[in-house]
C-alpha cells in the first residue's frame, strides 16, 4: 500500500509476477494433452495465487478489479486457444477451466482474513490495527475507501456479521472457502497426463 492509501502499484506489481509465472508455466498451461480442468487448477495454484498474494489487506478501487479481470481473462483466452475477435464470453471461458472470477476469490480471500482477525483476542495488536481511526482533519474531496469499509460491504452483500466469524468452519463455507482442491490428480508432466493410481487427499499425502 502507499503512502496515499491506494494499492495500485502493488496490484501492478502482482499482475507483473504473474504474467512472469503464466510464462513459465506455459508449455503446461497451453498443453492441449492435458485436460482444460487440470490447467485451470494449475493456473489457480500457481498463476492466480501468485497475481492475488497478499490481497486480502487491499483496499481495491474498481480500477484495481478491472486491471486483475483483463489480466486474467487475457491468459485464460490464451489457455483455451480463443481470441478476443471470437467474442466468446469470459464466463463460458472460466468455466471450461473450472474457475470462479477473479473478484469474487478476491473478496473471498479478504473475508478469510477479516474473520481470522475477528477471532484474535482483542488485545492483539493486528486486530487493534483492524477497529483504528486515524485522528485528525480528513483532506478535501471524496475520502477513498478504507479495507475495513470494503470488507463490511463484502459482509453485507453476503449477509455475514461478526458472530459468524467464531465459527471457523461455519465462516469458511460461508464465504465459499472451502478445499474443493482435497482430491488432487497429480499430473504427470512429462506426459502431459493425469495418473489416477496417484490420486489422494492432501490428509494422505500428510
Amino acid at each position: 500500500m502507499s503512502a496515499d492509501g491506494d494499492v495500485d502499484a502493488a496490484v501492478e506489481t502482482r499482475i507483473r509476477i504473474g504474467w512472469n509465472k503464466f510464462r513459465q508455466l506455459v508449455p503446461l498451461l497451453t498443453n492441449k494433452d492435458i485436460s482444460l480442468t487440470v490447467r485451470g487448477r494449475l493456473y489457480s495454484s500457481c498463476v492466480r495465487s501468485s497475481m492475488l498474494h497478499g490481497s486480502e489487506t487491499w483496499p481495491v478501487r474498481k480500477e484495481n478489479e478491472v486491471a486483475l479481470q483483463t489480466a486474467e481473462m487475457r491468459i485464460v483466452r490464451w489457455m483455451c486457444g480463443i481470441k478476443l475477435q471470437d467474442r466468446v464470453p469470459s464466463k463460458e471461458l472460466r468455466g471450461r477451466l473450472g474457475l470462479d472470477d477473479i473478484i469474487s476469490v478476491l473478496q473471498q480471500n479478504r473475508l478469510q482474513w477479516y474473520g481470522h482477525v475477528l477471532r484474535k483476542e482483542d488485545n492483539d495488536w493486528v486486530k487493534k490495527c483492524m477497529e483504528y481511526e486515524v485522528k485528525g482533519a480528513r483532506p478535501r474531496g471524496r475520502p477513498k475507501k478504507t479495507w475495513r469499509e470494503i470488507v463490511e460491504k463484502d459482509c453485507k452483500q453476503r449477509g455475514l456479521n461478526r458472530e459468524d466469524a467464531m465459527d471457523r468452519s461455519r465462516w469458511r463455507k460461508q464465504v465459499g472457502m472451502i478445499d474443493d482442491h482435497d482430491e488432487c490428480e497429480w499430473v504427470n508432466v512429462s506426459s502431459g497426463t493425469g495418473s489416477p493410481g496417484l490420486s489422494r487427499t492432501k490428509s494422505e499425502q500428510l
